[in-house]
């Protein structure tokens, strides 16, 4: 993708190699702002997992994508109001349903997303959470904490926000390094 955008764009005006370097680092930035996310990583959306545990090692961003993967119609995903999701009762404050067995939401804005399954005694038995979006600022617009079903269960993986913060560096200390490559041909 960045080798056609440079194409397309020096066949109209030729590019510098400075100027090559901030359009790559631009599109860099551009892939860097959002991440998908499969909802309990190998463990899948399933029962046994801590997803509070799970939601609370990542770092969520407008415009992250949560993939739940299961088998259909042996569960489901609810998006839900915090009053629905503390009581697992979902005759009112469903916002969404899910039920295709691979449902990917995308976290369109930063605020407290809720999520059960709604099948017979999932969500008190632990399959539910909630996340806080943030903007990529890194601000939520709510704070409030997750009550903490049993079991553990934990993963690692490198957030968006700290991929974004890596290729902020590198785009910001690449024209410097330019700049000290051109001194030394002179």
């Amino acid at each position: 993708m960045v080798t056609q955008v440079i194409k397309l764009l020096n066949s109209f005006i030729p590019l510098s190699l400075s100027s090559r370097i901030f359009l790559i680092c631009l599109v860099l930035l551009d892939a860097a702002k959002s991440e998908t996310y499969t909802v309990g990583d190998g463990d899948e959306w399933s029962s046994g997992t801590n997803y509070v545990a799970w939601s609370e090692k990542h770092k969520f961003m407008a415009d992250d994508v949560i993939v739940f993967k299961y088998v259909k119609g042996q569960h489901n995903v609810y998006e839900v109001t915090e009053s629905t999701y503390e009581s697992c009762d979902t005759s009112s404050g469903v916002l969404g349903k899910y039920e295709s067995g691979n449902d990917q939401v995308k976290l369109k804005e930063a605020r407290k997303y809720w999520f059960v399954c709604d099948k017979d005694g999932h969500c008190l038995g632990g399959m539910r959470f909630g996340i806080n979006v943030m903007k990529s600022g890194g601000q939520t617009t709510n704070s409030s904490s997750n009550p903490t079903p049993p079991n553990t269960n934990h993963h690692h993986t490198t957030s968006a926000s700290s991929k974004m913060w890596a290729h902020s560096i590198l785009c910001s200390l690449l024209p410097l390094g330019i700049f000290f490559i051109n001194i030394l041909n002179y």
